[in-house]
């Protein structure tokens, strides 16, 4: 353990002398404090922990330690964070195409691409802690019958990583009001618009009227990774509509799926940890309706409608919503496009062009392979980064605010049904560096959405008119 300790160090002392990495100094997390860290819930790449002990550098923090596929994760790791093509793309960022890991490019992202664009007031790039190989085991360990059996099989704690990434625990406020609860609601907005790319052929034109939440929602019901379609549309989300955004709400209260959560003082009360979360059943309504006593001054059977309105008239009154989506149009050119431009910038042929055929490629496509090189970049850089904005979560706390005062630094919000006002902060979390070789996969995924979509509405359409021609036959043999 001591050469990969003193392997950190090194690499530590590398990034810090630009000043542009932040890091907690003079300390490594060793097996033992493991104990003082408790799953908050996972992503694809990611686990969160929440911290529980009493040290004050790490109460009000919670840490997400890097994942890696079960599948194809042996082997060495590469020794720099990006690959040569996207030392390329990024090549305007000297800091992230210089770290020497992916961890720190990670955070590098953030910090100099997604603050900017979103407000560095609701984004925080965190700071990094030197772990031990121990300590990530035992994390592993301790967390294992918590994380859902499909995260597990799919993927495991990168145990070389050299660090983690710790960050404020946004579920809370900073410092703690003796016996003033804090309440979180955790979203996952989704892609906010249609996209109109001219790019997008006249065979996925359904793309340009449905949308892609909806439409993946068919795929991942076919594939079981889901119990039944969400009632969601992040189109009412993103919408300026009051009203609109107060039933989008609603809909991810009754269908949660992996798309919201709700906390209490930092602890889970509603959806499901690093997986989905079925339908919102009696039972599960009564337990939330009465975890939300302390917090919602209002009848039993009310609390809950009045807690969603709450959440309704803070992210329109907000307006939060309005910059991401801007960050998510970036994708102008839709995967369809982009993926031509991707391939110019690996320098490879074009299998899309190729699949096509000489038929199939129009002159719409053909151009997008002599556009200059800076172009190319632009284009896939701008789809990665709309990735990132279309994959995050936002994070909204609230804690009521005492009658009579005004000295908060928080704005507040008041809800009128119970005449109580809450201070609020917003966050948006999650907030990934998306690698350059995914774009392929986008692409492959793009085409089964579509294509299970399209399936799905021809066999209702065929059981339709099968119905009504029944229908006929037995009218007509009747008269």
């Amino acid at each position: 353990m001591a050469d990969r300790l003193s392997i950190s160090l090194e690499t530590r002392k590398k990034i810090s002398e630009s000043k542009t990495v932040s890091w907690m100094e003079g300390l490594v997390l060793e097996e033992t404090d493991a104990g003082d860290w408790a799953y908050r819930g996972e992503g694809a790449c990611n686990l969160v922990l929440a911290y529980t002990g009493s040290s004050p550098s790490f109460m009000g923090k919670v840490m997400r330690v890097q994942k890696v596929p079960r599948v194809g994760s042996a082997g060495r790791r590469s020794p720099t964070a990006l690959s040569e093509n996207e030392r390329v793309l990024w090549k305007e960022i000297d800091d992230i195409v210089s770290c020497p890991n992916k961890e720190i490019a990670a955070q590098l992202y953030v910090e100099h691409v997604m603050s900017p664009l979103l407000g560095s007031k609701y984004v925080d790039s965190g700071m990094h802690v030197l772990v031990s190989r121990e300590f990530l085991e035992s994390i592993e360990k301790n967390v294992l019958s918590e994380r859902p059996a499909c995260r597990v099989d799919a993927a495991k704690v990168d145990r070389d990583c050299d660090s983690v990434l710790l960050m404020s625990d946004h579920s809370l406020f900073p410092g703690t009001l003796k016996g003033v609860p804090c309440i979180s609601v955790e979203i996952k907005p989704k892609c906010g618009f249609l996209p109109c790319s001219r790019f997008i052929s006249e065979g996925n034109a359904v793309k340009r009227i449905i949308t892609r939440f909806r439409m993946h929602q068919t795929l991942k019901l076919h594939q079981g990774e889901i119990s039944e379609l969400s009632k969601y549309n992040p189109l009412d989300l993103f919408s300026k509509s009051k009203d609109k955004i107060h039933k989008a709400i609603n809909d991810l209260f009754t269908t949660p799926q992996n798309n919201f959560r709700v906390f209490l003082n930092g602890s889970l009360i509603f959806g499901g940890l690093g997986g989905g979360a079925d339908s919102t059943n009696v039972v599960t309504s009564e337990a939330f309706e009465d975890a939300l006593k302390p917090v919602i001054r209002a009848d039993s059977g009310l609390r809950t409608k009045n807690f969603l309105q709450l959440v309704s008239e803070t992210v329109y009154k907000s307006g939060i919503l309005d910059q991401l989506l801007e960050v998510q149009k970036l994708d102008n050119f839709d995967i369809e496009g982009a993926i031509h431009a991707y391939y110019d910038v690996i320098s490879e042929s074009c299998p899309v062009c190729g699949e096509l055929g000489e038929e199939g490629v129009s002159h719409r496509y053909t151009s997008l392979h002599s556009i200059p090189m800076d172009e190319s970049l632009k284009i896939v850089k701008d789809y990665l980064v709309a990735a990132t904005a279309k994959d995050c979560s936002l994070m909204i706390s609230f804690r009521p605010r005492a009658d009579g005062d005004l000295g908060s630094p928080y704005n507040e919000v008041h809800l009128e049904s119970t005449n109580q006002t809450f201070d609020y902060k917003a966050s948006f979390i999650d907030l990934d560096l998306k690698p350059l070789k995914k774009m392929g996969k986008y692409y492959e995924l793009d085409k089964k959405i579509v294509s299970c979509y399209t399936k799905m509405v021809e066999t209702e359409q065929e059981a339709d008119e099968a119905t009504s021609m029944e229908a006929y036959t037995t009218n007509k043999d009747s008269i």
